[in-house]
């Protein structure tokens, strides 16, 4: 919309600009100062343009020579952040979700689960491989964190015995004659 705007003043000003040589030229810098007369009028304190206004001054500026863009308050570098900000907000490819990794389906969860719960000697690197022929891409460290969790939640008789014992009790069983 907006670009749709800054063709049609564009056209307008080359138009006055080239109608009266000298003095069309004038009457835009006449007409770019008055409509900063209003955006000054419109507020207290520092001036905020609008979107319009931004168009307007900015077709402007390349309509009007140099040595009279001085009376204007706008500078070529702040026309320059305008089209940076500008283009900044249009390619912004879509950053409305939340931010970070996104969540694992609940049927994805409930499978790693079920296949850890089912074959609890298989590793996180061997649910993942099996997952994949499923078609399904989770990393290893997500069904290392889920199984944690499920580890936490459950009760440890459906482990197999000896399962999350450390090393140091398992040593310390032999060689007092325990069985592991």
């Amino acid at each position: 919309m907006l670009f749709l705007l800054y063709l049609v003043v564009g056209v307008l000003a080359r138009l006055l600009v080239t109608s009266g040589l000298d003095d069309g030229s004038k009457d835009l810098e006449i007409l770019v100062l008055r409509h900063q007369l209003r955006v000054l009028q419109r507020t207290s304190g520092p001036p905020k343009f609008r979107a319009v206004d931004r168009v307007f001054l900015a077709v402007a500026s390349r309509s009007i020579p140099r040595d009279r863009w001085a009376s204007v308050s706008v500078t070529p570098a702040t026309l320059l952040r305008w089209h940076r900000e500008l283009v900044r907000r249009k390619w912004t490819y879509g950053r409305v979700g939340r931010p970070g990794r996104p969540s694992i389906d609940p049927e994805v969860r409930e499978l790693i689960r079920r296949l850890a719960r089912e074959n609890p000697r298989w590793a996180c690197m061997r649910i993942e491989g099996e997952l994949r022929k499923l078609g399904i891409r989770v990393g290893a460290t997500t069904i290392r964190t889920l199984r944690m969790a499920s580890s936490r939640a459950t009760s440890s008789p459906s482990r197999p015995p000896g399962f999350g014992r450390c090393t140091s009790c398992c040593l310390s069983n032999s060689r007092a004659g325990g069985s592991t």
